[in-house]
């Protein structure tokens, strides 16, 4: 296994990788901006090569060029070939969307921070996230369409409803069915 050193570099000598599979839209950019300057930047960019090709990061890059710092830590994954570093890439951005939240843990972290005064509202989470789906008296409802398949009602807060419109328009209803099915799968 490789030792990994933590170096600094300016964030503008860092190269973002072309075909980079993982795409931030300003809101995350926002979230990690605001991340750092409350938190530091305590999450190094993984770079490779003699151009310092991002390998895992480039939302932190962005970030870090918006928010004017002059050096950012770093972590050099040279020891990997360049099929290692391409299948990192998408492991690491893979990762994080096959885990799933602990709604209880999280209502009691939240919680905890709110009594400390800390604002968390830029994250989109309430006190309330592990109730967002309110099941309807009889939430099952066979479709006539196909004996194979059937409905759920679900009732939302009114307050989701811009991100549940943006949500589908972006990703579509069979993503959503497979992330509430995710839900499911792991209550």
């Amino acid at each position: 296994m490789a030792e990994l050193k933590i170096e600094y570099l300016n964030p503008a000598d860092l190269t973002p990788y072309e075909n980079n599979t993982r795409k931030h839209n300003p809101d995350d950019i926002e979230g990690i901006k605001k991340s750092i300057l409350d938190t530091g930047f305590n999450d190094p960019i993984g770079v490779w090569g003699k151009n310092n090709l991002i390998v895992e990061g480039h939302g932190r890059q962005i970030a870090a060029l918006e928010l004017g710092l002059e050096k950012v830590p770093v972590i050099r994954l040279d020891h990997m070939t360049e099929e290692q570093r391409k299948e990192y890439a998408i492991r690491h951005n893979r990762s994080a969307e096959m885990s799933s939240w602990d709604f209880t843990a999280l209502e009691e972290e939240l919680a905890g921070l709110e009594i400390s005064g800390i604002d968390m509202s830029d994250l989109n989470f309430d006190m309330n996230q592990g109730e967002l789906f309110d099941f309807m008296s009889d939430p099952l409802v066979e479709t006539k369409e196909s004996p194979d398949t059937f409905m759920v009602s679900l009732e939302f807060n009114v307050q989701y409803k811009e991100d549940m419109d943006k949500y589908l328009k972006e990703n579509g209803k069979a993503e959503l069915v497979e992330a509430v099915l995710e839900v499911v799968r792991n209550a």
